[in-house]
């Protein structure tokens, strides 16, 4: 009975829209990524690595869901030059949401996190 109403509450929240991650960018992103997404904000000149560029993180096989909030939530940075990015904790907090990451599963995904990803997966050239 208890992952009936699992089920049932996962299936009631939704993934946020983009412009709820739009919010979380500007606050937490844009002073390195600019508010494009395309690596050029104010701070962008002065830090080596140069931020990445947002807009371009889809490849052939689609958009790295994974790889992004491994990224943002710093639990996987491998293989990425230099450790500015900073880890954003608070967007690990709060109530999760279903996020599909592109392995037909279902993760709670905390829904600030949720957001962001929503957002950039929708600034993509």
């Amino acid at each position: 009975m208890a992952v009936l109403g699992l089920i049932v509450a996962c299936s009631e929240v939704s993934m946020p829209e983009p412009d709820e991650g739009r919010v979380l960018f500007v606050e937490n992103c844009a002073q390195c990524h600019g508010v494009s997404g395309k690596g050029n904000g104010p701070w962008a000149a002065s830090l080596r690595p140069k931020p990445s560029d947002l807009t371009q993180l889809s490849t052939a096989e689609g958009f790295p869901r994974a790889q992004v909030l491994s990224v943002i939530d710093g639990y996987d940075r491998t293989g990425l030059p230099g450790q500015e990015m900073p880890e954003f904790g608070l967007l690990l907090e709060g109530d999760t949401v279903p996020v599909d990451v592109g392995d037909g599963v279902l993760t709670p995904t905390p829904r600030p996190l949720a957001a962001l990803l929503t957002y950039l997966e929708s600034i993509q050239e």
